[in-house]
């Protein structure tokens, strides 16, 4: 069974930034995964991330994406476009994921990436919790990272209520 790597990444000191993180949060706690499935915070770590990203074969990567849709669209991200996530523009994050990608196919292993992000309505305020909008669209968020995880060849249930 291939690895699947489920990262939230973005700063969660900065309201809709922190979308990633929190969608992570929202699968571990209503889902349990097959073995071959990972969810991990990834905040802002950058490059410190090379580890966790070389161990997977998929990496499925959850954040705040700046596209041209309205606040809340849910992204689906690969290739070229990736760099609309923020965590492929270097603006909170520390580095540039696309970078931290590179280093991995330089040190032999890079995961297929793909990004499930939402338009954030606020990523600039300072505020733990996400805009009403954002944790209106963490639904479809959550459902389309659960697809591309089925997609790749892992499996979830859901967490009794």
């Amino acid at each position: 069974m291939p690895r699947i790597l489920v990262l939230g990444v973005g700063n969660i000191l900065f309201t809709d930034e922190g979308i990633g993180v929190r969608c992570v949060e929202a699968l571990e706690r209503s889902y349990t995964f097959s073995d071959n499935v990972t969810l991990m915070d990834g905040g802002t770590l950058g490059v410190k991330l090379m580890g966790p990203l070389m161990e997977s074969e998929v990496a499925i990567i959850c954040d705040a994406v700046l596209g041209d849709g309205p606040p809340g669209t849910v992204y689906r991200l690969l290739g070229e476009d990736l760099r609309k996530s923020l965590a492929f523009r270097d603006s909170m994050h520390q580095t540039d994921l696309v970078d931290t990608l590179t280093m991995c196919e330089l040190a032999g292993r890079r995961p297929a990436a793909v990004v499930i992000g939402m338009e954030p309505a606020d990523y600039q305020s300072m505020g733990v919790e996400l805009s009403s909008v954002a944790q209106g669209a963490m639904p479809a968020m959550m459902r389309a990272v659960l697809e591309e995880i089925a997609a790749a060849g892992g499996s979830f249930s859901p967490n009794p209520s």
